[in-house]
């Protein structure tokens, strides 16, 4: 039985979180030698995307009714189409309400935030992050199937090309739950939760007028930006920046620190990165305990003269 995936979209556009889905349930299905099929709502991009990855069929629902996100109709929808023992869900907001749902409605075990390929399929058991992101589990699923959900950037994107074919189905599912009074999305920024480099700043910063500086260095890495929650709650930042315990939790490939102090609440949104970097003048701030790299000095001098010297090495 084929191995089902949710390609999330945004307006109608595929995400890194669906082609990093894809590839996960690439790899399970590889080892319990199967196809993938990928189930998306209501799309605009070309199914040749997740047929990049590894998806061999892909069923694009229809339906006007959808066109505002509830969890519940998404999960209605979702469940009628999938008829896999094994569905994979990327690990976003909006993918991580329907999964729960879906679980539910189809009486299967839930396995969230998981970063790795199953270490077995029968029983189907894998590794996931638990305690705030602070360690680690082997999950085990009992019943009649799983879903799962996976830790954005922990399994990566990985392209594995095969022929397949799309299937268009056209359903009317009730979405009463949810009025939509307006819709506003940022633009013209990396998305933290997929970004790979994340610049994040803190109070050390002393004033949102010296944020130019963070920016800089971001642009240049090509990275996102956040911040911490003091610095949101104060009005410095707007809380789509806001990372930690109460905010995004992420896992970028390089998470650089300016000013934070690393309060547990912080570190647990941020802990998963792969790499860290602080810059604090102050040598005791609880955040180098936890960091790959750590640089004690005047961040006003200290960023600066970084963004100058990528600048050069970059050419």
């Amino acid at each position: 039985m084929a191995v089902f995936v949710y390609a999330e979209n945004i307006n109608g556009v595929y995400k890194k979180a669906a082609f990093e889905a894809v590839s996960y349930a690439k790899a399970v299905a590889d080892q319990a030698g199967e196809t993938v099929t990928a189930i998306s709502v209501n799309p605009t991009d070309s199914s040749d995307l997740l047929y990049k990855y590894g998806a061999t069929n892909v069923i694009n629902i229809k339906d006007e009714g959808l066109k505002s996100f509830s969890a519940k109709a998404y999960a209605q929808a979702v469940s009628e189409v999938a008829n896999g023992n094994i569905l994979v869900f990327p690990h976003t907001t909006d993918a991580s309400s329907v999964a729960p749902m879906l679980a539910v409605m189809k009486n299967f075990s839930l396995i969230t935030n998981v970063l790795e390929a199953p270490e077995s399929q029968s029983p189907f058991q894998v590794k996931r992050r638990a305690f705030s992101g602070k360690g680690f589990m082997h999950a085990k699923a009992e019943g009649n199937g799983v879903i799962i959900t996976v830790s954005q950037n922990a399994f990566g994107v990985k392209e594995n090309p095969v022929s397949g074919s799309e299937e268009v189905k056209n359903l009317s599912v009730a979405n009463e739950d949810t009025k939509v009074i307006s819709h506003e999305q940022s633009s013209g920024k990396l998305d933290l939760k997929e970004a790979e480099i994340v610049v994040s700043a803190g109070r050390g910063m002393k004033g949102p007028e010296n944020w130019g500086m963070v920016e800089d260095l971001a642009n240049v890495l090509g990275a996102a930006t956040a911040c911490s929650k003091p610095v949101s709650d104060i009005g410095w930042r707007g809380h789509n920046e806001h990372v930690g315990q109460t905010g995004k939790a992420i896992s970028p490939n390089l998470y650089i620190a300016i000013g934070i102090s690393g309060a547990i609440q912080h570190l647990a949104g941020v802990n998963s990165s792969k790499t860290i970097v602080v810059i604090n003048n102050d040598a005791e701030a609880p955040f180098f305990k936890s960091a790959d790299y750590g640089v004690v000095g005047d961040a006003f001098q200290i960023i600066p003269a970084l963004t100058e010297k990528i600048k050069a090495i970059r050419g």
